[in-house]
């Protein structure tokens, strides 16, 4: 799933150039920038994530209102329906996603919650700033907060013996994990235009400890390396 994304864009900005490429010669006539190709900007990416991210509450949103301004745009349902449309469809599209949450995430959720009860730390916030943390010492969970700022927190080093659960919260801002190659990441994840993406390369094993990320994403993200 990594390397997906990159594919896909490639596959796209190929297509493009071979587009404008035969416009030019006079093999085709395929007009891209029609009524609306902005929208584009919108749909691709969110489409793309639909497949790259974990969360995918954002990205449908970001699918399904792209798509709704097209038709618009290209007068196909009227402006006046979609705006009184976008509301509802956001609220419908949270919904199904914390309900999918508590239904298949039962495990995750229970036990970041036990995590959370033990777990003392006040943890980081950068607001309008960043700063990067390195931990090489016992790591025991720790609170992330990036708001219009970002953190870099570097546990590679760092002495990880049992489950952990580290929470975040991205509003217009960006967190980096790096984690150890022998601990597995199961995460968590409230998202709306934002994500998680885990980029960890797996080395872990079935005994290997646990770090669990719960993570609320509002025009931010979580990236673990």
């Amino acid at each position: 799933m990594k390397n997906y994304k990159s594919i896909i864009w490639g596959s796209i900005l190929i297509l493009v150039g071979l587009v404008l490429a035969l416009n030019e010669f006079g093999v085709i006539n395929i007009n891209i920038f029609f009524k609306g190709w902005w929208t584009l900007f919108i749909i691709i990416p969110s489409f793309i994530n639909l497949f790259v991210d974990k969360d995918k509450t954002g990205s449908l949103i970001g699918v399904l209102i792209g798509v709704l301004l097209l038709l618009s745009i290209r007068n196909i349902i009227d402006l006046n329906i979609l705006w009184k449309l976008i509301i509802p469809i956001i609220l419908v599209c949270i919904g199904f996603s914390l309900i999918s949450k508590n239904m298949f995430d039962k495990n995750v959720s229970k036990k970041i919650k036990e995590l959370n009860s033990k777990n003392n730390n006040d943890g980081y916030c950068s607001t309008f700033s960043s700063q990067k943390i390195n931990i090489d010492e016992e790591f025991m969970g720790t609170n992330l907060d990036a708001i219009f700022g970002g953190i870099e927190l570097d546990l590679r080093n760092s002495n990880i013996k049992k489950d952990v659960v580290i929470n975040t919260t991205a509003i217009f801002g960006g967190i980096d994990i790096f984690v150890p190659d022998n601990v597995k990441v199961k995460i968590k994840s409230t998202s709306i235009f934002g994500g998680v993406s885990d980029k960890k390369n797996n080395k872990s094993s079935d005994k290997s400890p646990v770090i669990y990320v719960n993570a609320t994403c509002l025009f931010g993200g979580v990236d673990i390396k």
